[in-house]
């Protein structure tokens, strides 16, 4: 459900982004900044993360989100003014930043290893099913009056549902075990996963012993763990891998794609209402895109899917891009076509990728600094988005839109497939706690370690072995 809310409430503004500007006399500035917003609110979110997730918990924060939430989208649904809306966009993109960031560790904090990447891409998957609901709210409320104060209003009705049924879940056993409070973290272990198997007794085990070190070593050593993210090497592996990764998310275009939906399909002479229709072939997209990724990441490992998704938004992003440069008004067939065919491609590659984006972060920091690490990605993440969607205008008119799409958004998706390949460990079916082992090698080490992988998966290629690299075991 927070996936859900998460996505609707950056889609809505798409389809409100034909009537809004206008009809409250909006200038260019004013409505980029009312996109633009989400992402900066957000960013504040993220940054107040830490604080509320140590002492308030994972439960609290994401009902201290849902308030955010549900005032943010009443001031954003009455808004007269840009001083109105774009506060309310910014109260309710808080919320965001503290939901995007404690749900997913909520998750992977408390279900077994072997479901844990396909249960927090099911959040991915949830944003994607929520942008696909909000182009869809957009479509049912485009002919009403007053459309766009619908279309922005109705988020209040999910985050009343996440409200009420966050009331009835647990806290994170190992949020409990943290702080200390065993017993109760026992309880909540036995409620959720239960110990009638030998693996769900020995993870326990494991948490109880490595978070009881990290607690130890953290009282002896007087460090905050602000201090342990940068000075212990563990640590600063996690904090470098999980921030590049998002930041790969980000910057290779598809928060300026789909906050700008609407509009970059009335730009190639789609009307407004039309627009409004036509965005949710791209949020459809990104929906399907998510649904492999729930179902096989697990089984094919983090390396081979982010390395195999990669390249296939990038030839997404080359058809957008050659879509743009054919002429409309001699060739409108072949242009939409291309277009489209792009977009559909750009945004189902990116579904499967982008869940990776939510796992990496979540399972690479040690139980000590996750909340501080957290704060982190998801500051960088939202801060990369709002850069990207900022700028989104002025960067389409100094390098054109092809120069945009397929030499800044592609360039940095090529360099990033590189970095995949040489830098990301392999984390599959392995408890956060075993994850701490890997991160604890030296960077050398896992660079060897990939060579060798590649290495070998190029041979295996070559010598048509194709069944050992695409169905592993």
């Amino acid at each position: 459900m927070g996936g859900l809310l998460s996505g609707l409430d950056q889609s809505l503004i798409s389809g409100a982004n034909l009537y809004m500007p206008g009809n409250l006399k909006l200038n260019a500035n004013q409505a980029s900044l009312v996109n633009s917003g989400m992402p900066l609110g957000a960013v504040a979110g993220a940054l107040i993360l830490s604080p509320i997730n140590e002492y308030l918990g994972r439960r609290m924060a994401i009902i201290v989100s849902c308030i955010f939430y549900t005032i943010g989208a009443a001031l954003e649904a009455g808004a007269i003014n840009f001083p109105m809306m774009i506060s309310g966009r910014l109260i309710l993109c808080c919320g965001l930043g503290i939901e995007g960031g404690t749900v997913p560790i909520y998750v992977a904090e408390s279900v077994p290893r072997k479901i844990r990447g396909n249960l927090v891409s099911l959040y991915q998957f949830n944003i994607a099913l929520g942008e696909v609901i909000g182009y869809a709210v957009a479509a049912i409320f485009v002919s009403v009056p007053g459309n766009w104060r619908y279309i922005l209003g109705s988020s209040l009705l999910f985050s009343t549902i996440l409200f009420i049924g966050m009331l009835f879940l647990p806290e994170s056993p190992r949020y409990l075990m943290h702080r200390n409070r065993e017993l109760e973290s026992y309880a909540v272990w036995k409620r959720i996963r239960g110990f009638s198997d030998y693996s769900s007794k020995e993870e326990f085990l494991d948490m109880r012993q490595v978070v009881g070190s990290e607690n130890t070593h953290l009282q002896s050593s007087k460090r905050f763990a602000w201090t342990e993210l940068l000075t212990d090497p563990r640590s600063r592996r996690a904090l470098v891998y999980a921030n590049i990764m998002v930041f790969l998310g980000q910057f290779t275009g598809v928060s300026a794609i789909m906050y700008y939906m609407g509009v970059l399909m009335s730009k190639m002479n789609f009307t407004n209402k039309d627009s409004v229709f036509m965005s949710l072939v791209g949020g459809g997209s990104l929906l399907l895109g998510t649904i492999p990724a729930v179902l096989y990441m697990e089984r094919f490992g983090r390396r081979f899917w982010a390395n195999t998704m990669l390249p296939g938004f990038f030839i997404g992003l080359v058809l957008v891009g050659v879509g743009y440069r054919i002429p409309y008004e001699t060739h409108p067939h072949a242009a939409t076509g291309v277009y489209l065919t792009g977009i559909i491609l750009y945004m189902g590659f990116f579904g499967s990728y982008a869940c990776l984006t939510w796992v990496i972060p979540r399972e690479s920091f040690g139980n000590k600094t996750r909340s501080y690490g957290m704060t982190t990605a998801d500051a960088n993440l939202f801060l990369c988005s709002f850069i990207v969607t900022y700028n989104f205008t002025r960067m389409v008119n100094s390098m054109t839109k092809i120069g945009l799409t397929l030499g800044f958004y592609g360039g940095i998706a090529v360099v990033g497939w590189f970095y995949q390949i040489n830098f990301m460990p392999e984390t599959k079916n392995k408890t956060l706690e075993e994850i701490d082992d890997i991160f604890s090698k030296p960077t050398s080490a896992i660079v060897k370690r990939n060579i060798k992988q590649t290495t070998g998966i190029i041979k295996d290629l070559v010598s048509l072995r194709w069944g050992k690299v695409f169905a592993p075991s």
